[in-house]
């Protein structure tokens, strides 16, 4: 289950690269150290711009950690989009972060099985699904819809040309599924239910997003294979 987490699971590699990347002075080390022990404050100074550039600069030769870079540069998309919930975004950069890994984007009842996964026996499986792995399965495909839509959205564009479902398709079905998982007590008792909400009523704002993120700073490969979910 995803969650937003990012910011819990920043390590000490992190801190230290938001030191040097924005102390300018020995004295400003000990200020920032000061600054990064406190959350509000800290979360302030993980929105610096500097962050960004460096990220982007210094590509490849970086000791951050994933939840860390994934978090950064999602921010810094949502809020050029006018999104500003920082547990939203932190709950986007876990998506970004966890379906990067090998095996991340495996849907909960294909967790032991090869092969490709489809969103349609994803939804087939509801049908037989205890009130618990329906949440998981309606979450997993509002974020699988999010991640195919907003990252590999030129790709889906493509297939879709081919008989494939296009972008309207993972926007009406990612809207769906998180305006469902919204009401459910596992999002209540994970204090998830307003991001859940969120990103139901605000889809294509932050699919638009990640297309940014996909086109300007990620800077994908144009042929890597994108995974067939349908």
């Amino acid at each position: 289950m995803i969650r937003a987490n990012c910011r819990e699971r920043f390590t000490a590699s992190d801190f230290d690269f938001v030191v040097r990347t924005l102390a300018r002075s020995q004295t400003d080390c000990v200020s920032l150290v000061d600054l990064l022990s406190d959350g509000e404050t800290r979360d302030s100074v993980l929105d610096h711009p500097r962050l960004v550039d460096a990220i982007l600069s210094n590509a490849g030769q970086l000791s951050i950690s994933s939840q860390f870079y994934f978090y950064v540069l999602a921010r810094h998309v949502l809020r050029q989009a006018g999104i500003n919930d920082r547990k939203l975004c932190d709950y986007v950069a876990s998506l970004l972060e966890t379906f990067s890994r090998i095996g991340g984007m495996q849907a909960p009842h294909l967790a032991n099985e090869q092969g490709r996964q489809y969103i349609c026996d994803t939804l087939i499986a509801l049908t037989k699904a205890t009130p618990e792995q329906a949440f998981l399965l309606r979450a997993h495909v509002g974020n699988y819809s999010l991640f195919i839509s907003g990252i590999f959205h030129e790709n889906t564009q493509r297939r879709s040309l081919r008989g494939g479902p296009d972008l309207k398709f993972y926007e009406q079905i990612g809207r769906t599924n998180y305006h469902v998982v919204a009401s459910h007590q596992t999002a209540r008792r994970c204090e998830l239910s307003e991001v859940y909400e969120e990103l139901a009523d605000r889809f294509r704002e932050v699919r638009l997003a990640l297309n940014q993120l996909s086109e300007q700073l990620l800077n994908l490969d144009d042929d890597y294979n994108a995974p067939r979910i349908f």
